[in-house]
Parts: C-alpha cells; sequence; structure tokens
C-alpha cells in the first residue's frame, strides 16, 4: 500500500518509493499479489531486482503458470463451471493453483462459496507465504466470506508464520473509531466489526453437533407450526440485525426458497410481499418447497445461534413470548388506536432496550478478562429505543 502511494506521488516520493522497493523485493510477497496491487512496470522491476541479487532466477519465475492463469482469469468472471473444467483438463486441483486463496482474496463473495461445494479443495491449506483460507478472507473483511469457510470446516486457531490468528488479524485492519461506533437498532452492522465479532464467537463456542437438519417425520400441523416460528424469526432478524441476518440467510441460501402465505396477511414482518406457498391449506400437506424453505430457515436460525448468539438472546426474548404472533400480525393503524396494544409493544420495546444493555454489560466483561489488540474493545450497542413495526 505504501509502494502504491509513493509511485503515486512521483518524484516528491522517489527516497520513500526506492525503500519500499527493496523491502518488497527482499520479501515473501508472491507475483500474483504483486500483479493485482501495483502497476506493471514496478512487478517488472521487482523481478528484475531480485534476479540480479540472486533471490530468484529467470527459470524460478513459474508460478502462475499459462494454465493457472487460466483458471485465474476463469475466477475474475466468476465463472466456476468453466474453473471445474480447467480443473480436469490440466489435471491439477484447486489446491495446486492456490484458487480458493485467489478467490476468497480478489473474487465475488459468491464464489469461494460456490469452490467449497461440494469441497474439491483443503479448506486449511496454505498458500507458499504460510496463509491459510481464513486469513485471506480475515484481510478481505468480508463477514459472508468468513462465515462460510468456518462453516466448512477453517480452523480459527491456525497460526501465520509469524504468529497471528485469523482474528488477530481482522483485529489489526480494523481502526478502533469503526468498532466503537454505535448502530441504531435496524441498522446494518460495519463489516470491520461484524468480522472480529464472528471469529471471536467461533474461538470461545462449543463445537455443535452438525448443520440444521429438518425431519422428514415432521407432519401437518407442526410442519406449519415451525415453518411460522421460522418466518417469523428470520424476519423479525431482518429487522432487528439486518447485516448478521443477510450474512447468514445467504449462507444458508434461503433466496429461492418460497415464502409461506398467511390468509389475510400478504406482507411479512419487513413488509415485503410473501410468495405462494399457503400455510392455511387443510389438510396440510407435506410439499418438497415447504421442506426445502424449513431447511433454510432453520440453518439460518443455527448461524445465527452460533456466531451471533447476542443476538439470537434478544430474537428468543421476544419470539419466546405467548403473544408474538399477535404482535407481528398487527397492522400499524390498529396498533396505534388500541391502548392495550400501544402498551404491550412498549413493553416489548422495554424488554429489548434491557436485553441490549445486558449483552453489551456481558460482552465488555469478556473483553476486559482477555486479553487483544488496542484496536478492539466490546462492542458498543445504543440505548435508544427500538420501535416494532409490521
Amino acid at each position: 500500500m505504501v509502494l502504491s502511494d509513493a509511485n503515486f506521488c512521483g518524484a516528491s516520493c522517489e527516497n520513500l518509493l526506492a525503500r519500499c522497493i527493496e523491502i518488497i523485493v527482499k520479501s515473501d510477497v508472491d507475483n500474483v499479489t504483486l500483479d493485482k496491487a501495483l502497476p506493471h512496470h514496478l512487478v517488472k522491476q521487482i523481478d528484475d531486482s531480485r534476479v540480479e541479487l540472486g533471490l530468484q532466477s529467470p527459470e524460478s519465475n513459474i508460478f502462475p503458470d499459462k494454465h493457472v492463469k487460466r483458471i485465474h482469469r476463469a475466477l475474475d468472471s466468476n465463472d466456476v463451471e468453466l474453473v471445474r473444467m480447467l480443473l480436469k483438463e490440466g489435471r491439477t486441483t484447486l489446491d495446486d493453483a492456490y484458487a480458493l486463496h485467489y478467490a476468497v482474496a480478489y473474487c465475488d463473495a459468491k464464489t469461494p462459496t460456490e469452490l467449497l461445494y461440494p469441497s474439491i479443495s483443503d479448506i486449511n491449506y496454505r498458500n507458499p507465504r504460510g496463509y491459510t483460507v481464513l486469513h485471506v478472507a480475515a484481510m478481505r473483511k468480508e463477514p459472508k466470506i468468513i462465515l462460510s469457510l468456518l462453516t466448512k470446516g477453517a480452523r480459527p486457531s491456525d497460526l501465520t508464520l509469524d504468529g497471528r490468528k485469523a482474528l488477530q488479524i481482522s483485529k489489526r485492519l480494523t481502526r478502533a473509531v469503526d468498532y466503537h461506533r454505535s448502530t441504531e437498532e435496524g441498522t446494518a452492522t460495519p463489516k470491520d466489526r461484524l468480522c472480529i465479532e464472528i471469529l471471536e464467537q467461533e474461538e470461545r463456542r462449543d463445537p455443535l453437533l452438525g448443520e440444521a437438519s429438518v425431519s422428514l417425520a415432521i407432519a401437518g400441523d407442526d410442519l406449519r407450526s415451525e415453518l411460522l416460528y421460522l418466518e417469523n424469526r428470520v424476519a423479525l432478524a431482518k429487522l432487528l440485525f439486518p447485516m448478521e441476518a443477510k450474512v447468514a440467510m445467504d449462507i444458508a441460501q434461503v433466496d429461492g426458497t418460497s415464502k409461506v402465505q398467511l390468509a389475510g396477511n400478504t406482507k411479512n414482518m419487513a413488509g415485503t410481499q410473501r410468495s405462494t406457498v399457503d400455510l392455511n391449506e387443510a389438510p396440510f400437506k407435506i410439499k418438497e418447497e415447504h421442506l426445502i424453505r424449513m431447511r433454510a430457515l432453520a440453518k439460518t436460525v443455527e448461524l445465527g445461534k452460533r456466531f451471533f448468539p447476542r443476538c439470537s438472546a434478544v430474537l428468543n426474548k421476544i419470539m419466546d413470548g405467548d403473544d408474538y404472533s399477535k404482535i407481528t400480525q398487527l397492522e400499524n393503524n390498529a396498533l396505534e388506536e388500541c391502548p392495550l396494544k400501544k402498551r404491550r409493544r412498549m413493553e416489548l420495546e422495554e424488554v429489548l432496550c434491557k436485553a441490549f444493555t445486558e449483552d453489551k454489560e456481558e460482552f465488555d466483561h469478556t473483553i476486559n478478562m482477555s486479553s487483544s489488540s488496542s484496536s478492539s474493545v466490546g462492542m458498543m450497542k445504543p440505548n435508544g429505543k427500538l420501535t416494532l413495526t409490521k
């Protein structure tokens, strides 16, 4: 980064530019990283200097070769099918091409996820610089990628050659002011802070017994009730914690499944139109679309409990209440006209505010008890009231 800025400044930073080039020449930064970060003339100057100093021979500069470059170009265009064809054609693997490292560092966030399904790569494989894919993801600071890697078995405890974990990398790249900055309920959490929280939670969690699943034995009213609960819980999560909910829903692949619909209620809690899966069929019949939707929602909830426990605790306080379904189905006008319903809404707001305060105090206490870098402190939550809407 400093080298790029020094090059941009031109003659006024000539000495700084020369010093940066000297450092990079003697470093282990690979050609792929150089090509992505620097102009071509600087990359050539660094390569020539390495050859001149005997740090590499002209023949040693064979990675990436033409075949690997073709794989990387296919990744740049997010063409996963072409990548698989090239792998088969060249009788190579994703690990040989460090393709997963490349995709996590430079490609669209959905591309690494597609490469992981089905798994054809060692997710904890190290590149020549000693970085695992999770280390690279921590440098990019994209929560969706980090979460997808963790759910596929990436180890947050793995260290770089200089002794850093992914969490430490993420903390070092996050400004304290960005991590401290408070956000109102219902607004997106900053990505930098969310990455740190995901990695912190994964390091302290107890191993779970597999991923979320739905038993095919569930039928009739049981299935209908479970679908309603999951629909309302995920919809409420989208209102209260939009960034966390989006990350979990993307990993669980909720988009593309059919939302449930209630008679007389054509909008969900987030105010968007529901599609045509009707839970009021009599008798209710199990359909594949119901099971697909249920699996996706269940996995979303499980990911929330695993990586965002404080958010889940707030949702539990609401969803476990006896009258949560009544509250979620109220029209805004009716809520204002009925004093009893309005009072109940105010009670729920107080519960939420109290929950946020308790979660913040508990988290701050945990952070104070553990060692962390100067750029990391407990997550702050605002104390303002949350207005519940349909």
